[in-house]
Formats: structure tokens, sequence, C-alpha cells
């Protein structure tokens, strides 16, 4: 390749990755609308057994020809099944409150993980946080407290759901942060996808039932579908730019969200939501780029 196609290659890199990020949002989004309607005739831990099985498949069908047994390699077995554990956890409880939630709401509040994950990098991993970055985590906080408004007349313990999500999933992306630094991408991808697939076909001979809907199968092999692709499009995203770029992006899953909710089960967020949405989107968006800002300072100076 010549030069100056590597340099439009790379200058490419960054857009390229937006657009995939982008991309991956409204699979997930489709992932989690879908969700939402297979589950209201289904028992959630078929489902649940569903969206993994189907998504392991598809990961394995994919890799395993190119990269053999060896993918399977790990130094750091325990952890591997630990993350698998808390992503699995994240699954049900995501599950658990599409059932009783909209799309759009849901959605907001799972944003502020990144949020939380500031907060634990401060409180756990001894990061050093600005004054600026800790207000912004508390505006994303106030964005949730108004979405689930406690003490109003549609609060309820299923409002409190998405936050348990938030903790668990929290959770994982630090453990993920870590294993990332000696630990293979699609190695912790084929484990994270087995291990949820293996603990959930525990439960599964107690809870089957017979699908006589080809659309409820349809639904099912469509949430494999859009986990899978999401996911795909996510690792490319990060191999075309770093997360710090990306970060801010992820929160037009939002708007995806709130669209299938809106087509598929005609819901439109009230005046309040909306404002709490609007709160977190942009509490995270710019906590992102804050991120990446102060990031790039020390490397400024140091050049």
């Amino acid at each position: 390749m010549s030069g100056t196609g590597a340099q439009r290659l790379r200058g490419a890199g960054p857009l390229v990755g937006i657009l995939l990020v982008i991309a991956a949002g409204a699979c997930f989004s489709a992932l989690d609308t879908t969700t939402k309607w297979v589950s209201a005739s289904l028992p959630l831990l078929m489902a649940l057994w569903c969206r993994y099985f189907f998504q392991s498949l598809a990961t394995t069908a994919v890799v395993l020809p190119t990269r053999g047994w060896q993918v399977w390699r790990t130094r750091r077995l325990a952890w591997q099944l630990v993350r698998g554990l808390l992503l699995l956890t994240s699954s049900l409880l995501a599950f658990i409150s599409l059932r009783y939630l909209p799309v759009g709401e849901f959605t907001a509040i799972v944003m502020i993980t990144p949020l939380v994950v500031t907060l634990l990098a401060a409180t756990l991993l001894k990061e050093h946080v600005s004054g600026l970055r800790w207000l912004l985590v508390a505006g994303g906080f106030a964005g949730t407290v108004i979405i689930i408004r406690p003490g109003g007349a549609s609060f309820g313990w299923t409002s409190l759901l998405p936050l348990a999500l938030v903790a668990s999933n929290a959770s994982f992306q630090v453990l993920t942060s870590k294993l990332a630094r000696t630990e293979d991408p699609v190695t912790m991808h084929m484990y994270t996808g087995w291990t949820g697939t293996i603990v959930a076909s525990l439960a599964l001979p107690f809870v089957w039932v017979t699908v006589t809907d080809p659309w409820v199968w349809a639904g099912l092999a469509f949430m494999g579908l859009m986990g899978t692709v999401g996911h795909f499009l996510l690792i490319l995203a990060y191999y075309r730019a770093p997360a710090a770029t990306l970060t801010p992006y992820l929160y037009s899953q939002i708007a995806f969200a709130m669209l299938g909710g809106f087509l598929v089960f005609s819901h439109v967020p009230d005046h309040l939501s909306m404002a709490g949405i609007v709160m977190i989107a942009v509490c995270g968006a710019a906590g992102a780029w804050l991120t990446v800002r102060e990031r790039r300072g020390p490397r400024a100076a140091a050049s």
C-alpha cells in the first residue's frame, strides 16, 4: 500500500470506528426491543438461554475455523468465569427490567454505567477524578432519579432493577479492563458467551415451554443475531479507534431505543423522563469527552 493510501486509511479509522459504534448501538437497541416483545410470550430464563445460545453458536462458528482450539487458552480461567457470570447477571436483570420498563428509559438508566465506572475507578483503583467529572457523575445520577422518581405513583421495586444492572455491569467493565491487559479479547468473548449459555442451560429443563408461534422463534433468532452483530461491530470499532474516542457515541443507543419503543410499543417518554434521559446523555458524553481531554493533556506535556 502506498504512503498516501495508508495515511488515508488511518485518517478514516476514527470516523469508521464512530460509524461502527453507532451501528452497534442500533443493534443493541433492536436486541432490547425484541427482548421486551419476546419476554411477554416466554419465560424469562428460556428467552435468556436462547439469546446466549444463538450468540455463542454464531460466534464460535466464525471464530473456531480461523483461530482453532488455541482461542480457549487463558491464564485467568477463574476470572474469565467470574466475568461471564457478571454479564449473565446483567443480562438477567436487563430481561427482568425490560418486562416492566419502557425501552428508552431502561437504556438511559443503563447508560450511567460509564459514570459508575468513574466512581469505582476513584474509590477502588484510586484513580484521580477531577471536580468537573464528579459534577457530571452527579448530573447523571440526578437524571436517573428523575426517570425513576422515588415516591412517585409509578415507583416500585422494579424501578430499582436497572440500578442493580448498572452495578453488575460496572463491575463487569472494571474486570474487563483488568483482564484486557493480558488476555485475548476474542478469548474473553468466547468464555463470556459460553459461560452464560452453560449456566442458563441448568435452569432450562424447569422453564422450557413449547413454542408454536413462528414469529416468536424468529424473534429469538433475531435476538441472537443482533447480539452477535452488535458485539462484532463493537470489536471492529475499537480496532479502528480508541475507546475514549468512541464512548461519547455509545449514547446514540438511547435514541435508537426510544425509536424502537415508539415503533413497537407506541411509547413516548413523558416530559420528566425526557429531561432525565437528556441529562444522562449529556453528562455521559461530556464525561467521556473530558476523559479524552485529560488523558491527552499529560501526553502533550510530555512531548
